[in-house]
C-alpha cells in the first residue's frame, strides 16, 4: 500500500515541477501582456526556446519585457526633458546659495580653557 502512495507522490511531484517550470517561463510573457508590449508573441516564443536551451535566454526575456511600458514607450517620456529645463534655474539658485554660504566667515565659538568641565 505504501508503494502506491509513494508512486503517486512521485508522479504528483514530477507533474508539479514540470508545470511549475513552464509557468516560470511564462512570467516574461505575462509581464509583456500586462504592459501591452508590442512584441508579446516574440517574447512568448522566445520563452519556449529558452525552456529548451536550459534557460539561457530567460533573464534577457525578463529585461526585454520590462523595458516597455504603454504610458511612456521604450524610454522616458518627453516631459522629463521639459522638467530638466525647468530645473536649471533652481540649480543655479542653489549654486549661488552654496557659494554665498561658503564665502561667509564663521566666528569661532568662545571657549574658556580655564574652566573645568
Amino acid at each position: 500500500m505504501l508503494d502506491y502512495i509513494a508512486l503517486g507522490m512521485l508522479f504528483f511531484v514530477g507533474l508539479v515541477l514540470f508545470y511549475g517550470i513552464i509557468a516560470l517561463h511564462d512570467i516574461p510573457y505575462e509581464i509583456a501582456v500586462h504592459r501591452n508590449h508590442p512584441h508579446q508573441d516574440a517574447i512568448h516564443a522566445a520563452g519556449w526556446v529558452s525552456l529548451f536551451t536550459l534557460h539561457v535566454l530567460w533573464p534577457f526575456l525578463w529585461i526585454w519585457a520590462m523595458l516597455y511600458r504603454s504610458d511612456r514607450g521604450w524610454g522616458f517620456s518627453q516631459d522629463s526633458a521639459n522638467s530638466a529645463a525647468q530645473l536649471l534655474p533652481q540649480l543655479e539658485a542653489l549654486r549661488q546659495r552654496v557659494e554665498a554660504l561658503e564665502g561667509q566667515q564663521l566666528d569661532p565659538l568662545p571657549i574658556d580653557l580655564d574652566k573645568e568641565v
